[in-house]
């Protein structure tokens, strides 16, 4: 069975409702995104991020997967797909795909300020006080900017196996999750599906391009894919 690795971002889930967070002026929901998602913003003013992140779940828990989420999901009748996502959200798992990698955290956990490995799903609001069993301060299980990505090495791995390699709804300049397309074999099929699409087929020979939004790219793929 042949192995398709996904790599998704915020386009994926845009079309569900899930704000991209970051506009055009750079700002995540009117912050500086140094204020609410970097450890220099946690130690100046954790109520702020906290309620940031607070309201990022709440909105999280009215929405639901679309339909490309859902067209992943038919993919693993013939195939071994593992999602690697730079989303924080977990419509993929919702929706029914098995294996997903968060690459950058899960809003629906948190975690120990003082010992990472002590994680807890969680789906309401952290507020200061909130402790894990070791009694110090909970706080959102995310990635935040200055800080290692714990989960590369295991997404690099994955990456570097695929057959096909799927690309959805990602601008490919977030990085190190940008990196990831250059672990791959060079010549296996590479489908880039977004609006904007940002690579260049010099670079990948076997790349086919999909210039529209994830709920109809992504079908049109997966019937491809499925009917091979």
């Amino acid at each position: 069975m042949k192995k398709i690795v996904v790599l998704t971002g915020a386009g994926m889930s845009a079309e569900s409702g899930i704000s991209t967070f970051r506009d055009t002026d750079g700002l995540w929901e009117g912050h500086d995104v140094m204020e609410v998602a970097s450890p220099i913003g946690w130690n100046k003013n954790k109520a702020l991020v906290l309620d940031f992140y607070n309201k990022r779940r709440q909105q999280l828990l009215t929405v639901v997967p679309n339909l490309a989420h859902k067209a992943l999901v038919a993919l693993e009748e013939k195939y071994r797909v593992t999602i690697i996502t730079q989303n924080i959200d977990d419509l993929h798992e919702r929706a029914g795909s098995k294996n997903v990698l968060h690459l950058h955290g899960e809003l629906l956990k948190v975690r120990s300020i003082k010992n990472p490995n002590l994680i807890y799903s969680w789906n309401k609001d952290v507020l200061l006080g909130d402790t894990c069993e070791e009694r110090s301060q909970l706080r959102p299980h995310i990635v935040w900017f200055g800080e290692e990505v714990p989960m590369l090495e295991k997404a690099i791995e994955i990456t570097s196996k695929a057959d096909i390699l799927m690309i959805i709804g990602t601008s490919m300049q977030v990085y190190p999750a940008a990196n990831l397309i250059h672990y791959i074999t060079p010549q296996i099929p590479v489908y880039f599906i977004d609006p904007k699409p940002a690579i260049q087929k010099n670079y990948f020979p076997n790349l086919k391009v999909f210039a529209e939004k994830a709920s109809t790219g992504v079908v049109k793929v997966v019937t491809e894919l499925i009917d091979q």
